[in-house]
């Protein structure tokens, strides 16, 4: 559509009203005749009938509490005033984790994730004009299924949490029980919460089994597998940070004939079995610590990989490699089950793209790191977070909260005071000491999770150490 057409379009304002549209709004289409009709086509009156199922204060009221607009140098001057307010990334020292992680990134990354033909770039339907991305995305795969064991991965998905949940609905179609999943309360709190928003009106049993010690009991988690059970969810390194007994757990699974779903942490399996070599079925994990910043929590990458046989279940898309009809190498999208390529009920979901470009990122981080760099790495975060632990624990009134292996993060039991209180004055003091975990475990209230990456000093441990042993015996 034009500019000049859609400023002669008529629009609704904010009271319905129809009005004349003018140079301030020249982009909003619909007219008062299109209102009419769509409402007339689903048998309603009003709009205000259309939101009558929203209660009352949840409705957007107007005029909206907003400021005036700004000229461009205004506006331009505004946001540097914001911007001025925040932190920069020496100000505070980060022990922050639960799924977002201060890794090193090295720089080739972002030199070659800011290459315009990259960073620009958009799904490639056309493979003749897409050599690049698509060649990425096989590489991104050819790297990750390497890393985890498995034989087949995807071009990724949103996110850890949203790839768990797609996992889930994975096994369930897979193994076409449709009765109960079960899980570990030491799974990511978050990825349980969107799994049981997808689950929700399935009519799919979503089963949590306790993890008082810190993981949870193989014999605990195969009493509620039962012959209707679609798949086991687990993560490990776990939410706490703790190592989960795998090889059990995959035992308990497939012994009632369930699928067995691992989260995992990329950079643990430096140094931890790979899950396909303890028998996981579908492997799901947050990308984020492969080359990407934390950036405020996302946009981040979603991993899936799995067993050959599961390949025509998987979301997404898979890019694979050919010949073209002289016989050069190319690469293509051999599968593509989502709904915008397919029929929608034959859509194995209706994820609608991909994160490509935190894909690539994740790319040339894995290559440029090679084995012996993921290991290295997963080696300075085990040896860094155990003696982070043996500091903390020993030099503050702080005790650990669980006697299970850690891999990068653990979490401590804070006797004395408030925990969101200390971790507030530690931040006024320069440290991120950690994430409070009352927000998700009642049993946990006076607890947080520590994560120690590879970036961490000593003299920065030490530092929080001597900040939390003052805070914690003010608080005794």
């Amino acid at each position: 559509m034009s500019l000049a057409q859609a400023r002669s379009n008529r629009v609704g304002d904010a009271r319905g009203e129809a009005t004349q549209h003018d140079e301030t709004m020249p982009y909003v289409a619909n007219t008062t005749d299109d209102q009419r009709a769509m409402l007339d086509a689903i048998g309603l009156e009003s709009l205000d009938e259309l939101f009558e199922a929203i209660p009352e204060e949840l409705r957007l009221k107007r005029p909206l509490a907003i400021p005036p607009a700004l000229s461009e140098m205004e506006l331009t001057a505004h946001l540097t005033a914001l911007a001025g307010k925040n932190a920069s990334a020496g100000e505070k020292v980060c022990f922050l984790g639960g799924g977002s992680y201060d890794h090193f990134i090295p720089a080739i990354v972002d030199h070659v994730a800011a290459r315009g033909e990259f960073y620009t770039s958009y799904t490639p339907y056309q493979p003749e004009a897409s050599q690049g991305n698509l060649q990425v995305f096989f590489e991104y795969q050819t790297l990750i299924t390497q890393l985890t064991g498995m034989d087949v991965s995807n071009a990724s998905l949103y996110d850890g949490g949203s790839a768990a949940a797609e996992a889930v609905l994975m096994a369930v179609t897979t193994t076409k029980r449709h009765g109960r999943v079960v899980t570990a309360n030491s799974v990511h709190p978050e990825y349980r919460e969107i799994l049981a928003t997808y689950l929700a009106n399935l009519g799919i049993e979503l089963v949590t089994v306790g993890t008082p010690e810190g993981t949870v009991s193989p014999a605990e988690l195969a009493a509620q597998i039962n012959g209707d059970t679609a798949c086991v969810l687990v993560q490990h390194p776990n939410f706490f940070g703790c190592l989960e007994e795998v090889d059990a757990l995959a035992a308990a699974a497939h012994d009632a004939g369930a699928l067995l779903v691992v989260a995992v942490d990329p950079i643990s399996l430096g140094l931890l079995k790979r899950p396909g070599d303890y028998g996981a079925d579908i492997v799901v994990a947050e990308g984020q610590s492969l080359g990407s910043p934390m950036s405020f929590g996302g946009p981040y990458l979603g991993i899936m990989a799995c067993r050959e046989q599961h390949v025509r279940r998987m979301p997404g898309r898979i890019a694979g490699e050919t010949v073209d009809r002289r016989g050069k190498r190319c690469f293509v999208l051999t599968l593509q089950t989502r709904e915008q390529h397919i029929r929608r009920e034959k859509a194995t979901s209706n994820i609608c793209t991909n994160q490509g470009l935190f894909a690539l990122r994740a790319a040339v981080y894995l290559a440029a790191m090679g084995p012996v760099g993921i290991r290295q790495t997963a080696e300075l975060c085990l040896r860094k977070a155990r003696y982070a632990s043996g500091r903390l624990t020993a030099d503050t009134s702080l005790v650990p909260a669980f006697s299970r292996p850690t891999f990068k993060e653990f979490v401590v039991r804070c006797p004395h005071g408030n925990v969101e209180a200390a971790l507030e004055r530690a931040s006024e003091s320069g440290y991120l000491a950690g994430v409070p975990l009352s927000r998700w475990y009642d049993d946990l209230a006076d607890c947080f999770l520590v994560a120690v990456t590879e970036r961490r000093t000593q003299d920065e441990i030490d530092g929080l150490a001597a900040c939390l042993k003052e805070l914690t015996c003010s608080n005794a």
